[in-house]
């Protein structure tokens, strides 16, 4: 098992277990220095999928691999009315 800095995943991309490009890694959510989720920037066609967000927020536990590039599980994206869809425009500016 290879251990990482989370500051060296930073930018990591990101697909499904079933191959979709889904965005990059933009950050980690901490508590008690344990990962509890990953901020993700979406991209791709993933974002027609999620009404539009530019981000979401995805549970370390949906996680299935971080290597050179994370997969995450599939059922883990959340619906549009969910409230952990996040719009990361005003970050952007």
């Amino acid at each position: 098992m290879r251990i990482k800095k989370v500051t060296d995943v930073l930018g990591t991309k990101v697909y499904t277990d079933s191959g979709d490009y889904f965005g990059e890694i933009e950050e980690a959510n901490l508590i008690e220095n344990k990962i509890d989720s990953w901020r993700i920037k979406v991209g791709g066609s993933i974002v027609s999928l999620i009404g539009g967000a530019r981000g979401v927020i995805i549970p370390h536990q949906f996680v299935k691999a971080i290597s050179d590039i994370f997969i995450i599980n599939k059922s883990a994206l959340p619906s549009p009315s969910e409230t952990e869809i996040e719009d990361f425009s005003e970050d952007l500016i």
